[in-house]
């Protein structure tokens, strides 16, 4: 993982599209994700949990992390991105993000690096509005790459 500096639209709000939705699960929290790609789902995926956690429209894109996955396929990709996303929110700072981008994603060694663009916890501006997250589940989870839309089911445990 690594902090880069921030691009572009650095500390202003802009529109987030927002490609996930929650679904009924007993005790836990089932994140359904999609996309025209799959790349885009999995940023989805990723998204929809730091919104579980706050309300992502209210993190500022102040400061950019880069984090690396790799995996066996596309289900142990998916865990393992998302883990280092959520390592992120529970350490250096708790780096909350408002947008996930993939910048490079290799098929067939299984490996994946990602940008998040946010910034650190804010007690007062994004406390109260979430729950904590404590880990990514295998449990039922789902990747189709699908053309022209591809999706993803993923239980996280709060």
């Amino acid at each position: 993982m690594e902090s880069l500096e921030s691009e572009g639209k650095a500390g202003e709000y802009y529109d987030v599209v927002k490609k996930f939705e929650y679904l009924d699960h007993t005790a836990d929290v089932q994140i359904h994700s999609w996309g025209d790609t799959i790349e885009e789902a999995f940023e989805h995926a990723v998204m929809g949990m730091f919104n579980y956690m706050t309300e992502i429209d209210g993190v500022l894109p102040k400061k950019t992390m880069e984090v690396s996955a790799e995996g066996t396929d596309y289900e142990s990709l998916l865990f393992h991105l998302m883990d280092e996303f959520l390592f992120l929110s529970c350490t250096d700072d708790y780096f909350m993000a408002r947008e996930i981008k993939i910048t490079e994603f290799n098929r067939e060694k299984w490996t994946m690096k990602a940008l998040g663009y946010g910034e650190d916890f804010d007690r007062e501006r994004h406390g109260g509005k979430g729950t904590e997250v404590k880990a990514i589940t295998y449990s039922a989870m789902q990747v189709y790459d699908k053309t022209p839309k591809s999706e993803i089911f993923v239980i996280i445990d709060i």
